[in-house]
């Protein structure tokens, strides 16, 4: 994707052109169990911070929406890391800046379902 994309940092002075994307963490939640074997199956909530600015930003934000869906889309496993990953619907917001034009973002949450032996693996 050409919008910069950073993994739980803070929002920048300025934003890239392309726009910028902020992965976080979130939370996995209580797992239900299984045992025999022991396994922990999760549906942790992430989400991904989709911010444009610019005089375009309203069409260059559906265009990074429709970039973020058609990835995940591509490889619903992430490489095999989970067993399934979904999106929700982005809720955006406008943001006035002082001086400046007013910030486009949203919050799009990712689910992903995973399964384990062990919950800090």
């Amino acid at each position: 994707m050409p919008a910069t994309t950073l993994r739980g940092d803070v929002l920048p002075e300025r934003v890239p052109a392309a726009g910028l994307l902020i992965l976080r963490d979130g939370e996995p939640g209580e797992p239900e169990v299984t045992l025999s074997p022991l396994r922990y199956h999760y549906q942790h909530r992430a989400e991904i911070e989709a911010v444009l600015q610019g005089a375009t930003r309203d069409a260059a934000f559906d265009t990074l929406c429709a970039s973020i869906g058609a990835a995940l889309a591509a490889d619903r496993t992430l490489g095999g890391l989970c067993d399934w990953v979904e999106a929700e619907a982005p809720r955006p917001v406008d943001l006035p800046v002082e001086g400046a034009a007013s910030l486009k973002a949203a919050v799009i949450p990712v689910i992903l379902h995973y399964s384990t032996a062990d919950p800090l693996a």
